[in-house]
């Protein structure tokens, strides 16, 4: 079993890679280009949240764990690219920059033949043709080559890492031997595939089938709302004892792979764009303004005008469970700019998000006792383990909101309502306060 892996990328799928690695013997040296990235990192200070990463980086660091600007001059067995492959925020096509320098810098720092995994998220026959020629022009016909995807999830990672089923794909039968040898001293179970391509496919036929049903769940929930139905209890009846597969609760859909991987696979399908997936993403995108217009046009019918008023909002982070502090393709985004038309002041709270975050996406920090207290609306926007234990009896005194919009429903909705409080939710209308049917 190989036992001196380089990473090169300590993103997040670099990062719980390298914790996962060292936790099962290996000896695991972390590059990244970020000077003070690689200082925290050197400190067992991680600087992306995630469960057990810190502990296994204060306990193999500098023994089992380094990171550095560049691999030991001694090799390393394998070498693994975890580097972002992001999407054009304008054009949504893959920017691969990243991925080729990687390919380049494996190919000048390692030795002909050590075995290279990607694990960064790719289009189709990108391995084939991004990173197997900078390996070839360094070392000829000795390459060994795996596809090797990512499938965690964030706050589950270290335990996924171990417990799913790893799919292998290589460039010939010699390389996926190696690639499964290597997964064999991490992942409980192993899925060879045939080739690096099916590899690929498999990680965005994962994530973009998530992103499909989670969008269908926002259409129930956008259609529910149009017929002042309550889309909860449209899914729950519609899910009870039934033998197919469960309808999914409306949501909001976002992190570093879902809010990207569709677009990947549009890539993939050159020239014949897919009938499914590019829809779902653009519905899914959708329902973070839908939600900041719902709550804008709210508080205008309570106070008369929008502006001056006093929006809290709770949940800042994409997700609220697992906890997580990663703000990519958080919908607290592309709301902020509805809000500012609006002339709304933002207050924002989050346990996981620090204050300077929230600064920077135009909200100000507060309290979670005065987000209630010092606000004309409430807006939940994830459901973070705090938000679900909330006390509404605790949290609504003399000085209360006229309304909250909980996203994810997990607030007392009775309670609220019988305070006098307007109470909705994604797709819900629902009740108590003026204007509201009860």
């Amino acid at each position: 079993m190989p036992t001196s892996v380089g990473v090169v990328g300590m993103g997040y799928v670099g990062l719980t890679l390298t914790a996962a690695l060292a936790r099962k013997g290996f000896v695991v040296h972390g590059v990244d280009v970020q000077p003070t990235v690689i200082d925290q990192l050197n400190h067992g200070k991680p600087h992306i949240f995630e469960p057990g990463v810190a502990e296994a980086f204060r306990e193999h660091v500098g023994s089992s764990i380094f990171v550095a600007a560049d691999l030991p001059k001694s090799g390393v067995d394998v070498a693994v690219i975890c580097v972002s492959t992001p999407v054009d925020e304008h054009t949504y096509r893959p920017n691969l920059t990243n991925l080729a320098a990687s390919a380049r810098f494996v190919a000048e720092q390692c030795a002909p033949g050590t075995l290279v995994v990607v694990r960064s998220t790719v289009p189709v026959g990108t391995t084939r043709r991004v990173v197997l020629p900078a390996l070839r022009e360094a070392w000829g016909d000795n390459v060994r080559l795996v596809m090797a995807p990512e499938r965690t999830i964030q706050g589950q990672a270290l335990r996924e890492l171990v417990e799913l089923p790893q799919v292998v794909g290589g460039l010939d039968d010699a390389s996926r031997d190696a690639g499964l040898a290597f997964f064999g001293g991490l992942a409980h179970e192993l899925v060879p595939v045939s080739n690096l391509e099916t590899a690929e496919m498999v990680k965005l036929s994962n994530n973009c089938h998530t992103d499909l049903i989670y969008s269908y769940g926002n259409e129930i929930a956008l259609i529910s709302e149009r017929h002042g139905l309550d889309p909860l209890e449209v899914i729950r009846a519609a899910n009870l004892n039934y033998p197919r597969p469960d309808l999914a609760k409306p949501g909001y859909v976002g992190g570093g792979c879902l809010s990207k991987d569709p677009y990947i696979m549009i890539d993939s399908a050159g020239d014949r764009e897919p009938f499914l997936v590019g829809r779902a993403r653009a519905l899914n995108e959708f329902l973070p303004t839908h939600v900041a217009t719902t709550v804008v046009d709210r508080i205008r019918a309570v106070r008369g005008s929008t502006q001056g008023a006093r929006l809290s909002v709770l949940g800042w982070a994409y997700k609220g469970w697992p906890p997580t502090d990663d703000m990519r393709g958080t919908p607290i985004a592309t709301m902020m700019p509805v809000f500012a038309e609006a002339g709304l002041t933002v207050l924002g709270h989050d346990p996981m998000v620090t204050d300077d975050v929230i600064r920077q996406y135009g909200g100000l920090p507060v309290s979670l006792d005065k987000a209630f207290s010092e606000s004309d609306a409430v807006l939940v926007i994830n459901d973070h383990p705090d938000y679900r234990a909330l006390n509404i009896d605790s949290v609504l005194g003399a000085n209360r909101p006229a309304i909250i919009y909980d996203s994810w429903r997990i607030l007392d909705e009775s309670a609220i309502a019988a305070a006098g409080v307007q109470y909705g939710g994604i797709g819900y209308v629902g009740r108590g306060g003026a204007g509201v049917p009860a």
